[in-house]
């Protein structure tokens, strides 16, 4: 399955927002310097989707603002 996110970066708080079954909108305090952002994006939506952080992968968008991750099957 995968997912479409927009994230926000460098915020005053961690928060993710569903807008559908695939879309989502993450807010993160980390900066986005050599993947912090995007670990703590994957923290946040595995705590949202009640999955390993394992299960989840950045499929696309490692240096925008824009991502696309890949939920294994399995989950």
């Amino acid at each position: 399955m995968r997912i479409f996110v927009t994230v926000k970066s460098h915020k005053k708080e961690n928060k993710v927002e569903k807008i559908d079954q695939t879309h989502f909108i993450v807010w993160t305090k980390e900066l986005p310097i050599k993947g912090k952002a995007n670990n703590s994006v994957i923290k946040l939506l595995a705590k949202q989707l009640v999955i390993p952080p394992s299960a989840i992968y950045l499929k696309s968008g490692a240096a925008s603002n824009r991502k696309i991750f890949e939920i294994n099957s399995i989950f």
